[in-house]
């Protein structure tokens, strides 16, 4: 192309720019005047990184979007603290249309005295659990006695099974062809790595024990699911550095066409990644759903001012300068619009910092971090590796002259779109501001949405398992209501049974909610033993084992929980129950008030607080939008830099918004959290074509000559870097984690949705913007004049 570059045709040489970033990008010349010092500086801080990334560990919490310091998590906490029962029960579920023949059921039981006896286990709930009728004083004997009885009796015990209260409705199905077996691990199993070997050895024993039957049998449960959060999370992170890294080191190839200069534009990203990675180990912080992207986010915020660098670079060595000239005026030029990228990216992490999630609040201070490292390793190794790298720049030159057909093709595409863009830009400026004002109407009309289910790996079996409790047993999620005691009340007394017995009862006229167990079930149960009273109900609770009266009642008995099930479905469904619960034991609040009856439960707090934290997070979004583009305003010291800025960060954000609306995806976690970095990437390229077109502007020409060599510039390395920011993101697609997919593609459009509004929106935008500001700018002189 003949479009030359303003510092190498001397354009801006005379122009009195004041310093975009500074003067930061300048910490990269050091690379240029001390490449070996930098060079084993930058090897020993590897090795220490290297230290750093095994320190990483995963966090595999399913309240971790939810943690932290309201009452309500205090609570839950405490909850979970005093009542250690969901948090360490894998569920067994079993299902099959000949779940209760003699053969089936005999097998069962073996299965369940096989699980009680594998390490890590600490007991067991089935329907082997449930004991005849109390007739004396003894310990009723099994429901199920040993050996089974056949014909005849057999189909009346079935009979009594199916009738029986303890377990109808609760851990066998109504139809008789779905159970559920509680199995209680060891929460120091749980908490280590020994848990996979716990669960493996489950799924063995099911397997051996259940072979020739013809039954289904899942495991389900927080254990489980977080083992495979936990399993999930490592091999992703494996994926997305190859996949992201070799991405690339692919596209840089392609248009590079040498292999020096591939490690060139690729090499600073994976080292920032490394030092990124390695200090965030050092730091302590644990991996989850959120950091696991970083690994691509470091790679594609890093890579894309690399790529630009690099092609500044190579541009100059075309033109026959040797390499340090070249790499000093690739630093000097496109420097400050990297550090202005990169700040950008950081006002975008910094806003997740105000979220009241301390998963989303740890994702913030990572990103700020990974920014700041991936800013310097970008601006000092990519000159240390173009110094150490490049040899022979004059064979390159005349090697490479009049056979660059990659990018002049990309050259002469950036050049048709500028000059189409500044034939008439009113029109398209304007059709633009329509094109985002529609999107944004259908971004607000978008409706908060989280289910607990996206959150775990859903080509796993906890998911199936869980989805065949909810339609067979009313739901796997818990939900708790706390009863503690006023002081010196005794758990056996009659009004602290009476308000367990109405707590219990409300629970289980509740619509959604089943599977109702409390103290008030055994209760029960001896009532229609004909053994009723205080003292015999204490006598049954004496002889339960530890573990399972630890489930409804504290170890100080202080407290008890009367606990239901609900299905996984969205939170805003959830809501209404929880609501309308909550607002039922009013009542016996005010019939007992020193009582304190409290509803709780992971599933309660995130039906409570999931909706309102999106909408403040995409609140603080609406308030990123002006902040970043007042940031990017004030870098440049220009009005109509502020306003150009507008649209172009504004579109993808809401181009996205409207194709979740469209798809009936909502605004979840995963996405509201794209949406806000993908606001601070997709400014990039805003921001480095803003850049050259300050350097490229002569005012004695039309704005739009600037527009169109501005874009021919830098066009090419812009829609490399938002390729490459795509394919990094888009490897997320590959996840087994639901959110991770969603924030993986949506970023990966954002991306794309940010190279079209720069194309389209920011180019005839920028042009009217400078022509109205020179007629102004002209007006006033003429009023200045003498004689107006």
């Amino acid at each position: 192309m003949a479009i030359e570059d303003a510092g190498l045709a001397g354009r801006g040489a005379k122009k009195r720019l004041h310093d975009l970033a500074l003067g930061l990008e300048r910490i990269g010349l050091v690379s240029l005047y001390f490449p070996r010092v930098v060079a084993i500086v930058a090897v020993i801080l590897a090795i220490a990184a290297g230290f750093g990334v095994t320190r990483l560990k995963v966090d595999d919490s399913l309240s971790q979007l939810f943690r932290s310091d309201t009452p309500e998590f205090k609570q839950y906490e405490e909850v979970t603290r005093q009542f250690p029962s969901s948090e360490f029960d894998v569920l067994v579920v079993i299902e099959g249309k000949r779940l209760l023949d003699r053969e089936s059921v005999e097998k069962l039981r073996d299965l369940i005295t096989d699980l009680q006896l594998i390490d890590g286990t600490r007991g067991l709930i089935s329907i082997f659990s449930a004991r005849q009728a109390p007739r004396t004083n003894e310990i009723p004997a099994p429901l199920f006695p040993d050996p089974l009885p056949e014909g005849q009796d057999y189909q009346s015990l079935i009979h009594r099974v199916m009738a029986n209260e303890i377990i109808r409705g609760k851990l066998l199905s109504e139809d008789g062809q779905l159970t559920l077996a509680v199995v209680a691990l060891d929460p120091a199993i749980v908490q280590s790595t020994k848990l996979g070997t716990t669960i493996g050895e489950i799924r063995k024993t099911m397997r051996e024990d259940l072979a020739g039957l013809g039954l289904n049998a899942e495991l389900s449960g927080v254990p489980v699911m977080q083992l495979e959060i936990r399993t999930a999370v490592e091999r992703d992170r494996l994926i997305y550095n190859i996949a992201g890294f070799t991405a690339g080191c692919l596209i840089a190839i392609l248009f590079f066409r040498r292999v020096s200069f591939m490690i060139i534009a690729a090499g600073p990203p994976l080292i920032a990644i490394v030092f990124a990675l390695g200090t965030l180990g050092w730091l302590d912080f644990r991996l989850n759903m959120f950091l696991n992207v970083m690994t691509p986010l470091i790679m594609v915020i890093s890579f894309s001012d690399s790529m630009q660098l690099t092609f500044a670079a190579r541009d100059r060595l075309l033109a026959g300068q040797d390499k340090y000239k070249a790499l000093k005026g690739a630093l000097l030029v496109v420097g400050p619009a990297c550090v202005l990228t990169h700040a950008t990216a950081a006002v975008s992490f910094t806003a997740l910092l105000f979220s009241e999630s301390e998963l989303i609040r740890s994702f913030g201070e990572a990103g700020v971090i990974a920014t700041i490292i991936a800013l310097a390793a970008v601006l000092i190794l990519m000159p240390l590796l173009g110094v150490l790298l490049l040899r022979k720049e004059t064979d390159f030159a005349s090697t490479v002259a009049g056979s660059d057909l990659g990018v002049d093709a990309l050259r002469r595409f950036c050049g048709f779109i500028a000059a189409r863009m500044i034939h008439r830009p009113a029109l398209y400026s304007l059709a633009g501001l329509l094109v985002v004002a529609g999107l944004a109407f259908f971004y607000a009309h978008i409706e908060p949405r989280y289910r607990l289910a996206d959150q775990v790996p859903d080509r796993q079996q906890a998911v199936a398992a869980s989805h065949r409790l909810d339609a067979k047993l009313t739901g796997a999620n818990p939900i708790d209501v706390l009863i503690e005691f006023p002081k010196g009340a005794s758990l056996y007394s009659p009004e602290t049974l009476s308000v367990i017995a109405e707590v219990h009862s409300l629970i289980e006229k509740q619509a959604g909610v089943g599977n109702v167990w409390s103290l008030e079930s055994l209760r029960r149960w001896l009532v229609q033993a004909d053994k009723p009273g205080s003292a015999t109900l204490k006598s049954y609770v004496a002889i339960l084992p530890e573990y399972l009266t630890r489930r409804f009642i504290s170890a100080g008995q202080d407290a008890v929980v009367v606990s239901g099930r609900i299905p996984d479905s969205d939170a805003s469904q959830l809501l209404p129950i929880v609501e309308t619960l909550d607002k039922s034991l009013t009542a016996v609040r005010a019939q007992h008030p020193g009582y304190q009856i409290s509803v709780t439960g992971l599933s309660v707090i995130a039906a409570r607080n999931s909706a309102i934290m999106i909408e403040k997070l995409n609140r603080g979004l609406t308030v990123e939008f002006a902040f970043v583009a007042i940031f990017i305003g004030a870098a440049f010291r220009s009005v109509v830099v502020f306003l150009a800025a507008i649209l172009p960060g504004i579109f993808p954000v809401v181009a996205s918004g409207a194709l979740l609306r469209a798809t009936g995806q909502g605004l979840q976690f995963a996405s509201v959290v794209a949406l806000i970095v993908s606001f601070g990437l997709g400014l990039s390229a805003t921001i480095h074509f803003l850049n050259r077109l300050r350097l490229e502007d002569d005012p004695t020409q039309d704005p739009g000559v600037a527009v169109e060599r501005a874009t021919v510039l830098v066009g090419p390395a812009l829609i490399l870097t938002s390729v490459v920011l795509a394919c990094g993101l888009a490897v997320t697609v590959f996840s087994s984690l639901p959110s991770l997919r969603l924030f993986g593609w949506l970023s990966a459009f954002s991306m794309l949705a940010a190279l079209t509004a720069d194309l389209f929106i920011l180019r005839p935008t920028a042009t009217v913007l400078r022509r109205l500001s020179r007629r102004a700018l002209a007006w006033r002189k003429s009023q200045r004049m003498p004689g107006n």
